[in-house]
């Protein structure tokens, strides 16, 4: 995302008096502004109708008649409407304050302060910029060509063509990524892009339930099984038939587990808990992962035999730190997002917040950048959010912050000093930091199940 520059923005200035339109339009040029001059009503109209400007500067009355506020209302019927700053005296203050709530952007009073009219200006030129930004955002979400997947990189632009070609087909799908990357979500979208998206997509995760209980949810049970089954109860398999299942951390599930689901896969056969009935199921399985399955291969704790049965077509899914180009577009969506849920209405995000967006490490992926921009909507106490309003590890601007031991590093290349095994023992140790040590609490904000995190945490020596 560019940074602001008044180079790039162009004023107009409508003021009857000549030398005061002068004084405005040299103190602008002087910050690198271009500024267009107007001496009353009729030729702003012509300007307005050439071409369009970021800023407009009025003076509210002239030639005997408050003109400024007519034009305020021509320039609101504009499309998109730039902000307006009414020029007034010090008897016309109540009148400006009144255009306010009509639309004005600020108003200043003369004798004019040129430091505050230039900061005034400045802030103007920025929220005009950061909203023809956002229409570009907006123009390149809309034009989304795999079921809302956003993304415009040229790593995520693979995945989406490797999404769209395997998902007309039954082939069983193998995500691969970090924690945070939106395996489910491209999961949905294939469901979604194939022939059975009429029929319902299961979402489990393997490692969220003990052996037992894992059983139960993927192959179901009848009633009288054990303890508490009350009653006859589904199965993921049986519930998504003619559908799709995701199994998400397929790389944690117990080996003894893997051979039954291996007999389902290669018979389209389930058999519930407690019965030896035989069902038949027609799914399409899509399974997900962030562990390294050919070193689970190699220790035994993953069955070779399964892995072939999943894998039929393979997808990395890219970290964010592998399409930061991506990271604008994610920033816009989310906002509008929280901003719906919050009820708070957030015109723009600052050029320092989004650079400082754009540098942090993101260890936690999508998911860390949903979370701390759900966090700047909900602290933020104006219409634009600003550096100080996201989270303390994502500022200051220019700098990737250290989250837990994380070393700080002064610009985005340095970040490949550092493995994906660094980024995510850094990214356990702060949730465990942030949770006082409740693995369960940890997990949940990690996006990954708690035996999964058992494992991270042996493997790390935590």
């Amino acid at each position: 995302m560019p940074e602001f520059s008044p180079s790039k923005s162009t004023i107009l200035i409508v003021d009857d008096e000549k030398d005061h339109a002068e004084v405005m339009c040299e103190a602008l040029t002087r910050l690198g502004f271009k500024c267009d001059v107007s001496h009353n009503l009729p030729e702003a109209r012509e300007r307005l109708g050439k071409r369009r400007y970021d800023v407009i500067v009025t003076d509210l009355a002239m030639d005997g008649r408050r003109d400024g506020l007519e034009l305020l209302g021509e320039a609101k019927a504009l499309e998109p409407p730039p902000p307006v700053i009414l020029v007034t005296a010090h008897n016309d203050v109540p009148t400006s304050k009144q255009a306010m709530q009509q639309g004005a952007y600020d108003y200043i009073v003369k004798p004019l302060d040129l430091d505050e009219f230039r900061a005034q200006v400045n802030r103007a030129a920025e929220k005009s910029q950061l909203r023809h930004q956002n229409e570009i955002l907006e123009a390149k979400i809309s034009d989304q060509s795999f079921e809302g997947i956003i993304g415009k990189s040229a790593a995520m632009q693979a995945v989406v063509r490797a999404a769209q070609q395997v998902a007309q087909s039954d082939l069983p799908v193998l995500l691969l990524g970090e924690s945070g990357t939106g395996k489910e979500l491209f999961a949905r979208a294939i469901h979604e892009a194939s022939r059975r998206c009429k029929k319902r997509f299961v979402a489990l995760n393997c490692a969220a339930f003990n052996e037992s209980m894992l059983e139960g949810q993927l192959f179901g049970h009848v009633r009288g099984a054990f303890t508490n089954a009350i009653k006859d109860h589904e199965g993921v398999f049986e519930h998504a038939n003619n559908g799709s299942v995701f199994l998400d951390e397929i790389g944690d599930m117990p080996t003894s587990m893997q051979a039954k689901l291996l007999r389902v896969l290669e018979n389209g056969e389930v058999v519930r808990v407690g019965t030896n009935e035989p069902r038949r199921v027609d799914v399409r399985l899509i399974s997900a992962t962030n562990a390294d399955l050919d070193a689970s291969i190699a220790d035994k704790s993953f069955r070779q035999d399964l892995f072939y049965r999943i894998k039929g077509m393979t997808i990395r899914l890219p970290s964010l730190r592998e399409r930061r180009e991506d990271i604008p577009l994610l920033v816009y969506a989310f906002v509008k997002q929280m901003s719906d849920k919050y009820a708070t209405p957030i015109d723009d995000v600052s050029t320092e917040a989004r650079q400082a967006l754009v540098n942090y490490a993101w260890p936690g992926n999508v998911r860390e950048l949903r979370f701390a921009i759900e966090t700047a909507v909900v602290q933020t106490s104006g219409p634009i959010i600003r550096a100080q309003d996201l989270p303390p590890e994502i500022r200051p601007a220019g700098t990737v912050v250290q989250a837990a031991e994380l070393p700080v590093t002064a610009g985005v290349g340095d970040l490949a000093n550092f493995t994906t095994e660094e980024l995510q023992l850094a990214q356990i140790k702060a949730a465990l930091t942030r949770f006082e040590g409740n693995r369960e609490q940890a997990a949940k904000a990690l996006g990954m199940g708690e035996r999964t995190l058992y494992r991270k945490i042996k493997e790390y020596g935590l």
